[in-house]
């Protein structure tokens, strides 16, 4: 089996710091993503709270209008919805860069065991 050492030592270099980076870009995003999921709860649970003690409501269903309505007029929860989306594809482009980081590194080492 050939040892990263093998390989031409810039090309192993900068593809391993390449995919460091990749990974590290990744798992920021998805702590962001996780950050604004919480946010996201607590604008819902709000909502929540302000249609559960508004005593002219009577069922489920005028509840949960309710509960729409207070969402649909908050900019922030809106915003952090957006952000939210944005989010996801940023998280599904960086996960794609990294395999495709990955795939590079792989070839590189089926190139060099050939060479």
């Amino acid at each position: 089996m050939m040892q990263l050492s093998h390989y031409p030592a810039a090309l192993g270099e900068a593809l391993a710091e390449g995919i460091a980076q990749a990974a590290q870009r990744a798992n920021e995003i998805d702590s962001q993503l996780m950050a604004v999921q919480h946010q996201i709860n607590r604008f819902e649970g709000n909502a929540d709270r302000v249609a559960a003690f508004e005593m002219d409501l009577k069922n489920d269903a005028q509840r949960k209008a309710r509960r729409f309505e207070v969402l649909l007029v908050n900019q922030e929860y809106q915003k952090a919805i957006d952000t939210q989306i944005r989010l996801t594809v940023d998280k599904a482009n960086a996960i794609a860069h990294l395999e495709y980081l990955r795939n590079q590194f792989s070839v590189a080492k089926l190139e060099a065991r050939l060479a």
